[in-house]
């Protein structure tokens, strides 16, 4: 399994609110997360750092995950523990009433890989069939497109693109999407905050996924072109590789 992690400001922001990384259990299997965060005065990197040290905390004391609906429980039971977590911090701390953030995140085995996802980061699968989007966004443009009250063309620019229906921190409860893949040789994963997906295109992701490079230069070459594009917004990527050698890093 070789896997990679990036993030950058952008062109634009002041602040990085983006969070994320891949972390290891004791079995060696692989957790990768990328976490998108918002409130009001840096409020969502608090978040989004608390989000991502709880699970990486978590993940790293984790023994082995031996089948999907272990990892499926385990995504559950962490991901509502952190939403309990941030939620009680927001009503604590004035600076960050009201912050949360968006996460998506994946557990990688030989055999499968578990995502879970809530907001609008996203996860991607590259596979012998192609590349396709997994995950669905919890946004109000998308539940739009999805109910036909506006097209996909239409969703790309709509002046709420960036309005959340789901985001984990900011209810006492919230609801995530979990399910799981065969994970199998020659198989990647992409994992990326809006930044990224709404900079560029599937074809674009899949262009720059099959090329002959190694995963550090893949992810090298999102940032740039995110860049590219605009750069607006925070741009965070995690890659996730299955292969049997630790070549092409």
């Amino acid at each position: 399994m070789n896997a990679v992690f990036v993030t950058d400001r952008g062109k634009i922001r002041i602040h990085n609110e983006d969070n994320g990384g891949i972390f290891t259990n004791q079995a060696g299997q692989n957790l990768a997360i990328v976490a998108d965060g918002m409130g009001g005065h840096r409020a969502g990197d608090v978040a989004s750092e608390m989000t991502v040290k709880s699970l990486k905390s978590a993940w790293e004391s984790e023994v082995s995950i031996k089948s999907a609906e272990e990892a499926e429980e385990w995504l559950k039971k962490s991901i509502s523990e952190i939403n309990k977590l941030l939620f009680e911090h927001s009503k604590t701390n004035a600076e960050c009433e009201g912050m949360g953030t968006t996460i998506v995140a994946a557990i990688c085995t030989d055999l499968f890989s578990s995502i879970a996802n809530i907001g609008d980061s996203r996860c991607y699968l590259m596979n012998e069939l192609g590349f396709k989007q997994l995950t669905e966004d919890h946004s109000l443009v998308n539940e739009l497109v999805r109910s036909g009250q506006i097209s996909k063309e239409d969703a790309e620019h709509h002046p709420r693109k960036n309005v959340l229906l789901r985001a984990l921190g900011t209810e006492d409860s919230v609801e995530m999407d979990i399910r799981t893949i065969m994970f199998e040789e020659g198989d990647a994963l992409l994992l990326c905050s809006d930044g990224l997906s709404n900079k560029i295109s599937l074809a674009e992701m899949e262009e720059i996924l099959i090329q002959e490079k190694s995963l550090d230069e893949k992810a090298s070459e999102f940032v740039t072109r995110a860049n590219h594009y605009g750069g607006e917004d925070n741009i965070t990527l995690a890659i996730v590789l299955y292969s049997e050698s630790s070549e092409g890093r």
